[in-house]
């Protein structure tokens, strides 16, 4: 074979996410539904569990695997999350946000116009996984996006 081997692989971008999930076919199923993902891969493990899965979702991958607590591989726990999490630029972000709460999806911040420029929010799925959707609304230069961050943050409530 004369070709080079691709460092990062066709379809690939360099930063990839790789998640963790307890029951790991219904998380895939719910990703369908919610985020409209494409199964590229699924190989399971003796007994069903999934070793390792590849979808998209837009024009990005996303892997995923069962956890194996023997292993050391542990899924954030639904009920308090992960303190990471996974952001989709998306064409429509009101019917994504839609789509992702209608499959199981818990909304923590609604979605609302924000002073950077994107109509945002965020979901946790029923897998501990926090998502934030977003659609790009306006180009802003960093001085405008300043001032639009002083504004807003002038009408917040003063913390502790």
């Amino acid at each position: 074979m004369t070709d080079k081997v691709k460092a990062v692989p066709l379809g690939y971008h360099t930063l990839t996410p790789h998640i963790t999930v307890h029951d790991a076919h219904r998380a895939i199923e719910f990703y369908k539904q919610a985020f409209g993902a494409e199964v590229l891969h699924i190989a399971s493990a003796p007994g069903g569990k999934v070793l390792h899965a590849t979808l998209r979702i837009g024009d990005s991958i996303l892997m995923l695997n069962d956890e194996f607590p023997e292993m050391g591989v542990l899924a954030p726990s639904a009920a308090t999350g992960s303190g990471v999490a996974l952001h989709i630029y998306i064409e429509n972000v009101d019917a994504a946000f839609d789509r992702a709460v209608s499959a199981g999806a818990t909304v923590k911040m609604p979605l609302m116009d924000q002073f950077w420029g994107d109509r945002y929010g965020t979901v946790m799925d029923p897998f501990g996984h926090k998502w934030s959707l977003a659609t790009h609304t306006r180009d802003m230069t960093p001085e405008e996006m300043q001032r639009e961050q002083e504004k807003a943050f002038s009408k917040m409530p003063k913390s502790a």
